[in-house]
């Protein structure tokens, strides 16, 4: 029986520091060993976000301690490894570089090839990890950085069907917490608060609903709840607005994903209709409630990540490590980081004012 492939991932983009190894088990599918995550939630806690330096500096302090027990969990030594796997983009560029030079260092000390991934391609792939997924697949991802529709058809191979024209749904999920009162990180929390409230309290505006295909647009309902969360006066008002937020954001999400699932179907001949939501709101419960119930009014099939993989992780980056090392798609040592850098790469760039819908 020829050896299975083992890949060390790590991940560094933002605010966690990842490392994970995967190979492959008999049947050929992605076989986790390992998977550590060091969040940074107390670093950044008093600053009610994360502050670039500060995260990077952590990296620093952390990375060699989580690879080694990323290692050590996985029960395989060193010399074992037979690629290394690192983000390079996009994220934060400080916090990009740690990683990646951590994972060009490692794999050159081993002599080793090192690839260089893309972040968004390890969440557009996570399915992967709990599902033997066929491709093409229409992909919803929803983060603290990115919020796009993407038509997946392999491997390197996606197209943005949709995005965001200003927010993420993430950082509009985590500024509505702020504006509430809600410590670091408080987008998951607004879930919480939102089942004390009435979601029919407050009437807050849905940019772009009527218009725009399937793109998205955030930073007006933001305004709005900074307006309205100015006048907050009691607990109860505040469970309030958290339920029309999310209310609104279920109902965004609803239509928006209608029409990207036309939109998917005008561009592929489809034997089974597969529907993925990935990234850390992918997480939030009552959207993937509303979406799954979607799916089964239009006959698709629903497939989320598992919850600890739908943030940050290390194991989505070693899963495209495993996946380009068989395709021998290899990088070399003096790949850069990459703040920027979409997976469509002939889509328009769709960002501030002045777009036209």
């Amino acid at each position: 029986m020829s050896k299975k492939p083992l890949i060390l991932g790590i991940e560094t983009s933002c605010d966690e520091t990842a490392a994970a190894l995967i190979t492959e088990n008999d049947q050929g599918n992605p076989q986790v060993l390992s998977n550590i995550i060091s969040s940074q939630v107390e670093v950044h806690r008093e600053f009610g976000g994360v502050v670039p330096e500060l995260a990077a500096r952590s990296h620093i302090e952390k990375i060699d301690w989580i690879v080694q027990k990323a290692i050590d969990k996985s029960g395989k030594k060193i010399e074992e490894i037979d690629a290394v796997a690192s983000t390079a983009g996009p994220g934060l560029i400080v916090c990009l570089s740690v990683g990646l030079s951590f994972g060009k260092a490692f794999a050159s000390s081993i002599n080793k090839p090192f690839i260089a991934v893309n972040h968004l391609e390890g969440h557009a792939l996570s399915p992967k990890l709990n599902s033997n997924i066929k491709y093409p697949y229409l992909l919803l991802l929803i983060s603290g950085g990115h919020s796009q529709y993407l038509n997946v058809r392999g491997l390197g191979k996606y197209q943005r069907l949709g995005t965001t024209i200003d927010d993420a749904l993430g950082e509009a999920f985590d500024k509505t917490a702020k504006l509430l009162g809600i410590e670091f990180p408080g987008g998951p929390q607004i879930e919480i608060l939102a089942k004390k409230g009435d979601p029919n309290k407050f009437d807050l505006p849905k940019p772009i609903f009527n218009k725009g295909g399937c793109n998205l647009s955030f930073a007006g309902l933001k305004t709005a709840i900074l307006r309205i969360s100015k006048n907050i006066k009691t607990d109860q008002e505040k469970f309030d607005l958290a339920a029309s937020f999310q209310k609104t954001v279920e109902q965004i999400l609803y239509k928006k994903t209608k029409i990207a699932f036309s939109e998917f179907e005008k561009k592929n001949k489809l034997e089974k209709k597969i529907f993925v939501v990935a990234g850390g709101v992918a997480a939030n419960k009552k959207i993937r409630t509303m979406l799954i119930n979607l799916c089964n009014e239009k006959n698709y099939q629903s497939l989320f990540p598992p919850i600890e993989l739908c943030g940050d992780n290390a194991a989505m980056i070693a899963m495209v490590g495993l996946e380009k090392f068989k395709l021998k798609q290899f990088n070399d040592l003096d790949y850069p980081a990459k703040p920027r850098w979409p997976l469509d790469k002939d889509a328009l760039f769709l960002k501030g004012a002045g777009v036209i819908l």
